[in-house]
């Protein structure tokens, strides 16, 4: 199994770990969390608390996944645990993706025409 917590930098995701952070990013709640730390450069749990109206105790439960999947690394500063986040894996996982839409074998998404639409 990959070390997810301490992913090497630079290197093309296992499909294993593109799926753990795929699955970090399939709840909007992890999505805007992920976002309000890569803009802020780093925050703790209480900061996130003020902006999104959870329990702490699930916006840690949201932090944990994240940080399992390696989207973000959290530093203990006394009591408190500091998040920032880690864009070198969200960039493996975007060539992991873009990789994965070149796979011979997917057939293409084509949308149906009106004529299809009216069967």
């Amino acid at each position: 199994m990959p070390d997810l917590l301490h992913p090497a930098p630079n290197r093309a995701l296992s499909d294993a770990e593109a799926s753990c952070i795929a699955k970090a990013l399939s709840h909007p709640v992890r999505i805007r969390i992920l976002r309000l730390i890569g803009r802020q450069e780093g925050c703790y749990c209480g900061d996130l608390c003020q902006e999104i109206p959870l329990a702490q105790s699930t916006i840690s439960q949201h932090l944990k996944v994240l940080r399992e999947a390696g989207l973000i690394r959290g530093t203990p500063c006394g009591t408190a645990v500091g998040y920032c986040a880690v864009p070198a894996r969200l960039k493996a996982f975007r060539s992991w993706a873009a990789a994965l839409a070149e796979t011979e074998g997917i057939p293409a998404y084509e949308p149906p025409t009106l004529m299809e639409d009216r069967r």
